[in-house]
């Protein structure tokens, strides 16, 4: 089994890449999270989860432990496969996700391409008490009391010009200083003053 790959980037894309390990180079497929943390490198080394099925195998490289983490949870759920999982990690970040699925965020989860309703809710059963024993309890619940204050504040940001990415985190940031029950307009507010 492959663990790791360390080697130059000869070929990026927001999908896969192609790194060069000692003249050998090895397709890999990664998330939109991975992309956006090598996109300007030369070299990497990703983590690497190396899928076998009886008609094929690929090779998934994750730049953190924390996301290769959350994918080999994902396919461990019937009827989440590698592909569903790294639709996962790209739309939402590996710690966003592993929140919502300790918080039971089932809206959240389902939004998520591949994901209906009925496989977020088995993925919460599944995965649930696993990530919060992982957490070890040094995991905060971030999420607001209504999702969608969040969600509606990173999408008017994004709007606005702003990285998702970046905003994602100066909105978990926000929410964790200030009172949950915070408005979508306060909330936009304060996040404006951090960016700019």
């Amino acid at each position: 089994m492959i663990a790791f790959l360390t080697g130059g980037l000869t070929f990026v894309s927001p999908t896969h890449v192609h790194i060069n390990v000692n003249g050998v180079g090895y397709h890999v497929n990664i998330s939109l999270y991975t992309y956006e943390r090598i996109e300007s490198l030369k070299e990497v080394t990703l983590q690497i989860h190396h899928h076998i099925t009886e008609n094929d195998q690929s090779l998934f490289g994750f730049f953190e432990d924390e996301e290769k983490s959350v994918f080999k949870h994902l396919i461990s759920v019937s009827g989440v496969g590698p592909s569903t999982a790294r639709m996962a990690t790209s739309y939402m970040a590996p710690l966003e996700l592993r929140q919502a699925i300790i918080s039971e965020n089932a809206q959240a989860v389902s939004k998520i391409k591949g994901i209906g309703p009925k496989t977020a809710k088995r993925i919460i059963l599944d995965l649930k008490d696993k990530m919060f024993k992982e957490s070890d309890g040094k995991l905060e619940i971030l999420l607001p009391t209504d999702p969608s204050i969040k969600e509606e504040a990173v999408s008017a940001l994004v709007s606005l010009g702003f990285q998702k990415a970046k905003v994602s985190k100066t909105v978990e940031k926000t929410l964790k200083e200030l009172d949950n029950e915070i408005t979508v307009e306060a909330l936009i507010k304060s996040v404006l003053r951090q960016l700019s």
